[in-house]
């Protein structure tokens, strides 16, 4: 989000400093799945109803572009950024997924979505799975690597005439005459109008309390060696993204160089031993049994920001201080585009561009204990999981 920002602000002739805490891409920007999925955890008749037409509307609007904004922004910038935009698909293993992969497919194709329901058939055609029931195909949705375009977007706000300075952490903040003024490390301090925290899941005690405002998870994920030719004609023939419907889903993709890549939820705590991975190893298997006899080649996780009510949430508690925290999993697309409101938003002062309410502040109660409650939650969805038929 922060690159996107400061990206289009660039190119509106703004001077522009970008702190990056390690290196770019070190963070969930170049650790994530790389899918690029269009919408929002609820659906919008859901949007609707809870937020009212205006809201809703502005909502539903916004979610239908997020894919859009990565992909032309690849195209306009002239990034090298590996990709390719055959869609995503929902994979439903229960009747109840299925139905709701219907119903959530009557409601966008009602405002000229791009997207159908899939049978049990053309599901195992199109991902060479095991075990799925049907499920949903969202044509406007793509995959990227995603550390390239994280990369690739840093060059590009360079070569516009930006600054980012890397391995050099905000330590604070705080009001002046005229603007703010962020303390980094090495006594460098940098003066502003205009702060923009693209912290997210990796926020802390910068901005006071937003750490916690959000659960972080992690994420794991796993990569094999490019997969032989025969195996390249079965899995993932068309190329596109997949998520499961399960409670602790999976995702999977295949890579620009024919590896699969797979993630999901990995332990609290950060991982120990190649053992922690073991999960994910079991779910490669019992959708590919082919594929047990491929190594893996590599292993790594990040962070995902989750809020309470799996909405993205947008804070100024300080006019000139800006941030949003919550991706829910969605954070290639939802962000970067999120990024190019925020800068017009800058520009303009219009709240109106911005597609989500900018509230304060209110740090989740006795989240100190939320940590262990989630570990138990998770733990229970995984058994339900593997009891559900």
């Amino acid at each position: 989000m922060g690159l996107s920002t400061a990206l289009e602000l660039v190119r509106q002739g703004k001077s522009v400093r970008v702190l990056e805490a390690n290196e770019v891409g070190t963070g969930a920007s170049g650790l994530n799945g790389g899918q690029v999925i269009p919408g929002l955890k609820y659906d919008p008749d859901w949007l609707i109803e809870y937020f009212g037409p205006a809201r809703g509307e502005a909502m539903i609007a916004f979610a239908q572009s997020t894919a859009d904004s990565v992909f032309d922004l690849i195209d306009r910038e002239h990034l090298s950024v590996p990709r390719v935009r055959n869609g995503w698909i929902q994979a439903a293993h229960t009747e109840n997924a299925l139905k709701a992969a219907q119903r959530r497919d009557g409601q966008w194709r009602a405002r000229g979505a791009d997207v159908r329901t899939l049978d049990a058939q053309e599901i195992e055609s199109l991902t060479g799975a095991r075990g799925y029931l049907g499920g949903w195909l969202d044509r406007r949705a793509g995959i990227i690597d995603p550390l390239a375009f994280v990369s690739q977007m840093a060059a590009a706000v360079v070569r516009a005439g930006g600054l980012v300075t890397e391995r050099t952490k905000a330590l604070s903040v705080r009001r002046e005459a005229g603007g703010w003024t962020v303390q980094a490390e090495g006594g460098r301090s940098v003066r502003s109008r205009f702060v923009v925290v693209a912290t997210n899941a990796y926020s802390d005690d910068f901005v006071p309390g937003l750490a916690r405002t959000i659960v972080p998870l992690h994420s794991f994920q796993i990569a094999t060696e490019p997969l032989p030719d025969r195996l390249q004609k079965i899995i993932l023939p068309g190329e596109q993204a997949v998520s499961d419907s399960r409670r602790i889903l999976v995702y999977y993709r295949k890579s620009a160089d024919g590896r699969l890549v797979l993630g999901g939820r990995g332990r609290m705590a950060e991982p120990k031993s190649q053992a922690d991975w073991k999960h994910l190893e079991r779910a490669m298997r019992r959708l590919y049994p082919e594929v047990a006899g491929v190594p893996i080649a590599r292993r790594w996780f990040g962070r995902v920001a989750m809020t309470p009510d799996h909405l993205p949430h947008i804070h100024e508690p300080e006019p000139g201080l800006l941030t949003v925290v919550g991706c829910q999993g969605r954070g290639v697309g939802m962000m970067t585009a999120l990024g190019q409101r925020f800068a017009c938003y800058i520009e303009t002062g219009d709240r109106t561009v911005l597609p989500f309410p900018v509230t304060a502040i209110l740090p989740i109660p006795f989240h100190a204990f939320r940590q262990v409650g989630v570990a138990a939650m998770i733990a229970w969805y995984r058994l339900l999981d593997a009891l559900e038929k």
